[in-house]
């Protein structure tokens, strides 16, 4: 478990800027175990991006597997897509696995974003019109916790999502289970992803 997190922190301290290969961004989620941590297979055709809006300077990106400080991911954040196909609809979700510790998860997953809806722009951009089922959430690790894994996933969205009530905008955040939502309504794998780590402010 220690060699594990001094990895994760070690590989926040060179990335930088977005994801722009699929091998790494699939590297960056094997080696932090993502996929096993979250019980998904994790194959993307896509690169997800996803960028903090700054009140004072330009939008931070996320690489897999950045560390960025707390005060940059008030978001809510915006999203994009490269070499994807499909103009939508896509549906996007976003967990923390390591609440309220990496060490003692006794609260994974917690649920930080689920979204419906989206389509592809020409310039790129992933939008929707409709109210998320659940808004933006931004991280908040405990004082004294490692840093935690934000993960997002992009998904092809089926003709029956809408209507799906397992999850509700009501609904508890806390011990949410992507891979068997996802299985519930049909949302197959996830076609794209990217992480971002964070760390209580010091």
């Amino acid at each position: 478990m220690f060699l594990r997190f001094t990895f994760l922190l070690s590989l926040a301290s060179f990335i930088s800027a977005q994801d722009s290969s699929l091998n790494e961004v699939v590297r960056a989620f094997t080696t932090a175990n993502i996929p096993t941590n979250l019980n998904i297979r994790f194959n993307p055709t896509s690169l997800l991006q996803v960028d903090f809006p700054q009140s004072a300077s330009r939008p931070v990106a996320i690489h897999a597997g950045i560390q960025l400080p707390r005060n940059q991911t008030a978001g809510p954040p915006l999203f994009s897509a490269d070499q994807i196909t499909s103009r939508g609809p896509f549906v996007i979700a976003a967990v923390d696995p390591d609440a309220p510790t990496p060490q003692a998860p006794t609260a994974s997953q917690i649920r930080h974003f689920l979204g419906g809806n989206f389509f592809i722009k020409d310039d790129g951009v992933l939008a929707n019109n409709t109210p998320a089922v659940s808004n933006y959430l931004q991280p908040t690790p405990p004082a004294g916790s490692p840093a935690h894994r934000y993960i997002f996933l992009l998904y092809n969205q089926p003709s029956t999502f809408n209507q799906q009530t397992i999850i509700t905008p009501s609904s508890p955040i806390q011990s949410f289970n992507i891979s068997q939502f996802a299985i519930s309504v049909g949302l197959g794998n996830p076609i794209a992803g990217t992480f971002m780590l964070v760390a209580p402010p010091s």
